[in-house]
């Protein structure tokens, strides 16, 4: 099976899940950044990587997205974001994602909280009104860490594209 990991990162956070999932993959495997990507219509199975900017994926990530869609492939979605892990912000961003990439066969999605650079808090904390996302932004610092690669594990052994190693150890994802 051929597979594609592309990736877009603003501070680091997704291109971290992105080589977790690299590594994790058998077979035939590639990892780019968005701005590098090839065509996903050469591949068995796409992860898409991104980051939310104002509720949704960035726009880079939303151009893939379509051409994911247009591919009709294997996609598996992933995401890092400011916001509490299960906020109503990271539903909402997740859920674009998967309307932008309607068309493509989704697999399994992942998000977690990533940590803000000091740089965008301060941002966005000037901004009126200011980011729903920015309240929880606090919690996001040390993210992602060990247990959200452990459900980023379990996620893609949900979506088929890994096995699940038994028996399912936390402290394995440092």
């Amino acid at each position: 099976m051929k597979q594609l990991v592309v990736y877009s990162s603003r501070s680091g956070n997704t291109k971290k899940l992105a080589e977790f999932i690299f590594s994790r993959l058998d077979g035939d495997k590639e990892i780019k950044s968005v701005d590098k990507a090839p065509d996903p219509a050469g591949y068995d199975m796409v992860a898409v990587g991104f980051w939310f900017k104002a509720g949704q994926p960035d726009p880079d990530s939303q151009k893939y997205l379509k051409k994911c869609a247009a591919a009709g492939g294997k996609l598996f979605l992933f995401a890092t974001h400011g916001s509490a892990a299960n906020s109503d912000y990271a539903a909402i961003g997740m859920n674009r994602a998967r309307e932008l990439a309607a068309g493509a066969q989704i697999v399994g999605c992942f998000d977690c909280p990533g940590e803000v650079s000091a740089k965008t808090l301060e941002n966005a904390a000037n901004k009126d009104p200011q980011p729903v996302w920015l309240k929880d932004a606090p919690a996001a610092k040390g993210h992602p860490n060990s247990d959200d690669f452990y459900k980023l594990a379990e996620a893609l052994a949900e979506a088929g594209l890994v096995e699940k190693r038994q028996p399912p150890e936390k402290g394995m994802f440092v």
